[in-house]
C-alpha cells in the first residue's frame, strides 16, 4: 500500500492539536498547535548541516500542505 507524502491528522485526547503526519524518510510527525516534531526515524547519522536545512524545507512543506487542505475544505 502506498500512503500519501503528508497526512492530517487527530485525537480526541488532543482536541486542540492537529498533527501532520510525513510519511516518507524521515518520517515525523509535527504538532501545529506548539509546532513540536516526533521523529519517527532514526536521523542521527545524517550530515547534520545537510539534514538541518532539508527538515526546515519538510516543515514548510508540511505547513503549505495543511493550508492547502484547510483551503480545499473551505470551498
Amino acid at each position: 500500500m502506498s500512503f500519501p507524502k503528508f497526512l492530517v491528522a487527530d485525537n480526541t485526547d488532543s482536541p486542540d492539536a492537529i498533527f501532520i503526519v510525513h510519511t516518507e524518510f524521515p518520517a515525523f510527525i509535527l504538532n501545529l498547535e506548539n509546532d513540536e516534531v516526533k521523529w519517527l526515524d532514526d536521523i542521527s547519522d545524517e550530515n547534520e548541516g545537510d539534514l538541518t536545512k532539508a527538515l526546515e524545507g519538510l516543515i514548510s512543506e508540511a505547513e503549505d500542505f495543511y493550508q492547502r487542505e484547510v483551503d480545499r475544505y473551505n470551498l
